[in-house]
């Protein structure tokens, strides 16, 4: 049974930072490329930012780039997203994904397991 789980969000002041965790189980992760999507209320689920498989390569929405940071731990089996300079339009619940295959998608189609998702409030 796949299983990922989001950690690492909170309440922060416009500016502040915070890091995201994602947390995987039951699959072999390194086959997996993986990513960030928030949701705001009212708005469509949308990726800020994802990574191949083996970490090689990644994606980055233009409005996290130079701000946001994915990386990953295949030993770990864990997904990182490290965000900086946060914003208060980065307010969302924020969804890690995975999927089965290694190259990136940018479409939430594209991924088959979802977490339940972690809440990042910017204040201003």
């Amino acid at each position: 049974q796949v299983q990922l789980v989001e950690s690492g969000g909170g309440l922060v002041q416009a500016g502040g930072s915070l890091r995201l965790s994602c947390a995987a189980s039951g699959l072999t992760f390194s086959k997996y490329a993986m990513g960030w999507f928030p949701q705001a209320p009212g708005k469509e689920r949308e990726v800020v930012a994802a990574i191949t498989g083996d970490g090689n390569s990644t994606y980055y929405a233009d409005s996290v780039k130079g701000r946001f940071t994915i990386s990953r731990d295949n030993a770990k089996n864990t997904v990182y997203l490290q965000m900086n300079s946060l914003k208060p339009g980065d307010t969302a619940v924020y969804y890690c994904a995975a999927r089965l295959v290694t190259t990136i998608g940018v479409l939430p189609g594209q991924y088959r397991y979802w977490g339940p998702g972690t809440q990042v409030t910017v204040s201003s």
